[in-house]
């Protein structure tokens, strides 16, 4: 079994051509709400899938920041004991890792701003898939939280935190979301203080609001037909109960940029940059993916790396991206530099900003983002996994079910005009937080 298991991974680097020239994701939702997208691929015995929720961070209670990563990661610590129509009995840790070993699947979990969820690669033998499928639809509905295990989860969490209070660019990331986004969800960051108010009775209540049907989002790809599909997405949230509306965020206010400086011994000074930009799903994307990777998402042959690196020396290296989410994700630009070089370096990366705001990029940085992006496609959807990861976004985040049938075509369209108008609506000079934690001077 584990043999056919490790030939079928090696295989998935190369066996979806076919997929990726004819990439066509069913979708349909069920009777209790839950939603589903589907792409059927036979070139391995493999069954890829996610389910997600509107559980990710934005959704911490109040002052309980980190309860849905520590949820999330606590599902598979042991399960309650089911009665009619299922009755099947408690299953502890040990069990439900063994029961997955068996069948050889692997089980995964992932907690974003927006989303909270579970996934598994399965072999497609009805056998083996109808057993690893029920232990995920029994982790979704049946967790137990068990107090040892709560106890011992926390304490990881808080040695984790306190880890990353001692390491420069830990502080700046979290340092750079609560500027950005203050008292808007987007802005809860965990600390001990958070967490240790966090009780096993908090994941309870937690999963029991959140980890609904009509707000589950199945994704899959693999060794299926669509009544298998059908089935599976069933079988999933056949235990799940109907959550009810969960209350609209605050929006994301963007006021003038504000500087928040941290010492720090370290030798590098990390430095951060950005505001509050994008929506994921919105027109501007395109322009904006396309334009950053001539300001700073193309490595070594981006304006921002040529400026700062190149020409001056300053940092090893400087980037900058674009974060989509279900709110205004931020725009974030950043470098780390020696400690007295950090004013300097500051001062080039605002200028070349700056200049890309005002005049957009040159007719070869274009060609050479868009010959990049295009030429790269395939390598985004090159396995199950990628593909997985993409059609999950797509249904979570409500994208067109053509959405990657028409992402090169979209990246094709955009012109250097295109690029300055996004730039200049998501994008301000004035409205730019920075974030510094090293030399403060």
């Amino acid at each position: 079994m584990m043999k056919r298991l490790l030939i079928a991974f090696g295989l998935s680097l190369v066996a979806l051509a076919p997929a990726r020239a004819t990439l066509k994701i069913q979708s349909w939702t069920l009777d209790n709400g839950a939603k589903v997208l589907f792409v059927e691929n036979h070139a391995i015995p493999i069954v890829d899938l996610r389910v997600d929720f509107d559980a990710g961070s934005r959704r911490d209670p109040q002052g309980k920041a980190g309860t849905a990563a520590l949820t999330n990661a606590m599902l598979a610590r042991g399960l309650h004991a089911s009665t009619s129509p299922f009755s099947e009995p408690a299953m502890t840790e040990a069990e439900i890792s063994n029961t997955l070993a068996d069948t050889a699947a692997q089980r995964g979990g992932d907690v974003t701003q927006d989303y909270g969820g579970v996934g598994l690669r399965t072999l497609s033998s009805a056998a083996e898939r109808d057993k690893s499928v029920a232990i995920i639809a029994r982790l979704l509905a049946q967790p137990s939280f068990p107090q040892d295990f709560f106890e011992r989860d926390k304490a990881r969490t808080l040695a984790g935190i306190r880890e990353d209070e001692t390491k420069p660019d830990a502080i700046a990331g979290k340092a750079f979301w609560r500027t950005l986004y203050g008292a808007h969800p987007y802005g809860q960051q965990e600390t001990v203080a958070t967490v240790e108010a966090i009780t096993r009775d908090d994941l309870a209540a937690f999963h029991q609001r959140h980890y609904v049907a009509n707000r589950a989002v199945i994704s899959m790809i693999g060794d299926l037909t669509r009544g298998d599909a059908d089935a599976i997405a069933r079988q999933l949230t056949a235990r799940l109960p109907q959550g009810q509306p969960l209350p609209a965020l605050p929006e994301v206010s963007i006021g003038p940029g504000r500087e928040e400086r941290i010492a720090h011994p370290a030798s590098q000074t990390h430095v951060m940059l950005g505001m509050p930009a994008i929506v994921r799903g919105e027109p501007d994307y395109f322009p904006l993916l396309v334009g950053n990777y001539a300001l700073g998402g193309g490595g070594f042959v981006s304006r921002l790396m040529t400026e700062v690196r190149e020409k001056r020396g300053l940092s090893y290296g400087a980037y900058s991206y674009f974060v989509p989410l279900a709110q205004q994700g931020p725009f974030e630009a950043g470098f780390e530099t020696e400690r007295e070089q950090t004013a300097q370096a500051l001062k080039v990366m605002r200028e070349t900003i700056a200049t890309f705001l005002r005049d957009g990029p040159t007719r070869q940085e274009l060609k050479a983002a868009k010959d990049n992006l295009v030429g790269g496609f395939a390598l985004r959807i090159d396995d199950n996994k990628k593909i997985l990861d993409n059609i999950a976004a797509i249904g979570f985040y409500n994208l067109p079910l053509d959405y990657l049938d028409t992402w090169t075509a979209r990246v094709e369209k955009v012109t250097i005009e295109d690029i300055r108008r996004a730039f200049g609506r998501k994008v301000a000079m004035d409205k730019l937080s920075t974030v510094i934690v090293g030399n403060t001077k």
